[in-house]
């Protein structure tokens, strides 16, 4: 059974705390991270590129010249795709990329990314994370006491720290229920509050 370090906001280890070996101690998975990843990326795109075809382009109802008896190619509108100012051909639309991968796949990218953070001893415990005001001031100071200056932290509703972190450049505050695979990734640490570890391993482990 895995076990990290407990500290408190002065960085000063305060005791240990065994981790589940269902969570943090699997077998890390890089496809399963990169698959759940992928899919996180792709539900981000807007799917709003739009074109427009030449029923789309303003004018051109009346047909140029007659069918016949000119001696030119026959043309029934000058919004032709082949014209200058015509519509455009198997242009992109709207569109939906969003898709989901199976909940256990997702699951168990989750447990992967946790161990590797484990790991690579990315992973720190603090037993409560209190600001006595919203300060971005007071949240550096205290990351620098922590000696991160890269991380994903997790902690139950906590305003002061959210309100303090949201303009720090490198640092994300996320609820347990908001842990995602790709803010894992992205971010060097993972800075877990005790109360949000035992509101993630039941999350995982349901």
């Amino acid at each position: 059974m895995p076990v990290v370090d407990l500290v408190d906001i002065t960085n000063n280890k305060i005791g240990e705390t065994s981790l589940t070996d269902d969570i943090f101690g699997v077998e890390v998975n890089p496809f399963l991270i990169h698959e759940v990843v992928k899919m996180q990326l792709t539900n981000r795109r807007s799917g709003t590129a739009s074109t427009k075809n030449r029923s789309l382009v303003r004018g051109g109802g009346k047909k140029p010249w007659r069918q016949k008896g000119t001696g030119r190619a026959r043309v029934g509108t000058i919004r032709s795709p082949l014209w200058k100012g015509g519509g455009t051909i198997f242009g992109p639309v709207p569109h939906d990329y969003s898709y989901l991968v199976p909940k256990k796949v997702r699951k168990n990218a989750l447990k992967s990314a946790l161990t590797q953070k484990l790991q690579e001893n990315k992973l720190v415990l603090v037993d409560a994370i209190k600001l006595d005001e919203v300060k971005s001031k007071q949240f550096v100071a205290l990351m620098k006491t922590l000696k991160i200056t890269n991380a994903l932290i997790i902690d139950e509703e906590n305003k002061n720290l959210s309100l303090s972190a949201r303009n720090v450049t490198n640092f994300k505050v996320l609820k347990p229920e908001g842990l995602n695979v790709f803010d894992l990734m992205v971010h060097d640490y993972v800075v877990l509050s005790k109360k949000s570890l035992e509101s993630i391993e039941k999350r995982l482990l349901a």
